[in-house]
């Protein structure tokens, strides 16, 4: 800010961060690192803060290990997470929603149906954000562009079919570690490409 007086040193500072909200069942395996990557790739002035929840959450729990390694082999840290239980007051509050199935996101706007208009699945937003590109967001922090995005994405649903499996992330609990890599791998790439677009 170009102007310092206690008005505008106030406002800036008591305005909260553009609020992201991932959710999936458990809350240990998808959704941390969907938390984690995106907050990352984003970075710590992006003036985001990235969250999740689970609809059946496992709460207190940590990152499931399978899931805690592939965080920390991309050199994100998954310490400190603790699993928590969605509820409404979470989704009205947040910004963005992305649940990591068509189911979740049903769940989701079941519990807090003004939100429907802001919750994508995260493989669905970024195809979305994909086909609308970097270059139609106006210039600004991760905040302001993800912001301008979620609108845009809004009206472009739909108008392409998806196939179910092209929007849903595969859930790995309880299965081997060829599970867990083929989560991660739907999970990474999508995270990668609403980075890229709202990153500019």
């Amino acid at each position: 800010m170009t102007q310092v007086g206690s008005h505008h040193i106030e406002s800036d500072a008591g305005r909260r961060p553009y609020t992201v909200l991932t959710v999936c069942t458990g809350n240990i395996c998808r959704s941390p690192v969907v938390e984690r990557l995106l907050a990352a790739a984003l970075g710590p002035s992006a003036d985001v803060a990235v969250e999740s929840a689970g609809v059946g959450a496992v709460v207190g729990a940590p990152v499931a290990p399978l899931m805690a390694s592939r965080l920390g082999a991309a050199g994100v840290s998954p310490d400190g997470f603790a699993a928590r239980q969605v509820v409404e007051s979470m989704l009205r509050e947040a910004d963005l929603v992305l649940p990591l199935t068509r189911r979740h996101r049903a769940a989701v706007v079941e519990l807090a149906p003004a939100v429907v208009r802001r919750t994508f699945t995260l493989r669905e937003f970024a195809r979305l954000a994909d086909a609308i590109g970097p270059a139609a967001l106006p210039a600004g922090t991760p905040a302001d562009r993800l912001a301008a995005l979620v609108p845009l994405a809004a009206a472009q649903r739909g108008l392409k079919p998806a196939r179910p499996e092209d929007d849903d992330v595969v859930d790995p609990w309880g299965y081997d570690d060829a599970a867990y890599e083929a989560s991660w791998n739907q999970i990474a790439p999508a995270v990668a490409t609403i980075a890229r677009v709202v990153t500019g």
